[in-house]
């Protein structure tokens, strides 16, 4: 009798553990199941395809198990708050050429543990303060060709892991010098194709920039825009002594002391103008007790000694010679 095979055992139960968690064995996810899309395609390793479906918003249907979401050339043009919840493992979104012009603060909210950001080729003008806030695993984030004129630390937040930022191609003349303090770990920062003015704003960039050499094409091509005796000189050029007239920013134990200061040395100010003004009122009415002491007292209208006039007692005067005849 021949011997049994080794697939028609009963295999213990750590390899049936083994076997059932092993990715070739997991079928892939139908069109509207509970993990997937109706309008997407999804594959076993949990990656929803949604890319070019000419969708206008977020698919709803999206499972805990998405571990990715390419949801690039469509047409959704707005992001509300909690755009992806239930949404939890998600670890990958691709937003590109979607022709986006708004993101609620809270579009992002609940995706803790995403590492890649793609929100390139967009129509954005701005960033609502908060935007990324919640993104702390945050890893690789790209705001290319968009409208950008302002990237603001409050957008971006403190993003510790963030390894690799791209904001190529957008209307930017600076970056806030705080922007860069928020994220330690950044390695990559793209930037060319932007209008940059090469002024005493830009210090903090081109410090850093000099601390993170980039590649050699990409340093080159990041140049000054304005003004015109810098224009098409390449930031890393630029030693900090070039900016050896810019005044120096304020420490953060500066600005403590000062914020501290300036309520007291207020009302310090206004307690030493109330008391000169004590003072000065006290002194006037001082004098003006003084004066009125050493004037002489003034004698009542029908005093006998008023000049030119003689009482009618006076035996000597006009009026008593008048009656006695």
């Amino acid at each position: 009798m021949p011997s049994p095979s080794f697939l028609s055992r009963r295999p213990p139960p750590p390899l049936l553990l083994l076997l059932g968690l092993w990715p070739v064995w997991a079928p892939a996810a139908a069109p509207g199941s509970p993990d997937c899309p109706e309008a997407c395609a999804c594959a076993p390793g949990g990656q929803a395809n949604c890319s070019g479906r000419a969708l206008r918003a977020v698919p709803a249907g999206l499972g805990r198990r998405v571990r990715a979401l390419l949801l690039d050339h469509n047409h959704v043009r707005a992001l509300p708050a909690r755009a992806f919840a239930g949404s939890d493992a998600l670890r990958r979104l691709d937003l590109r050429d979607n022709g986006l012009r708004w993101l609620h603060a809270r579009a992002f909210g609940g995706l803790d543990a995403l590492q890649q950001l793609d929100l390139s080729a967009n129509r954005l003008e701005a960033l609502a303060p908060g935007t990324f806030a919640a993104l702390r695993a945050l890893r690789a984030l790209s705001l290319a060709h968009n409208r950008l004129a302002v990237l603001a630390p409050a957008a971006v937040g403190a993003l510790p892991l963030l390894q690799a930022l791209s904001v190529q191609d957008n209307e930017l003349a600076e970056l806030a010098p705080r922007l860069l303090a928020g994220l330690p770990a950044l390695r990559a920062l793209h930037l060319r194709g932007n209008p940059w003015a090469c002024g005493c704003a830009l210090r903090p960039l081109c410090a850093w920039l000099r601390r993170h050499p980039q590649p050699a094409p990409e340093a080159e091509t990041v140049v000054c825009a304005s003004p015109g005796r810098l224009a098409l000189s390449p930031l890393t050029a630029f030693p900090d002594a070039a900016f050896s007239h810019c005044a120096q920013p304020l420490a953060p134990w500066d600005l403590a002391v000062i914020y501290a200061l300036g309520p007291v040395s207020f009302l310090a100010s206004l307690a030493i103008c109330l008391a000169l003004g004590s003072v000065f009122t006290a002194c006037r009415a001082r004098r003006r007790r003084r004066a009125a002491a050493s004037r002489p007292p003034r004698r009542p209208p029908n005093s006998n000694s008023d000049a030119g006039w003689a009482s009618p007692a006076d035996p000597g005067s006009p009026a008593a010679a008048a009656a006695q005849v």
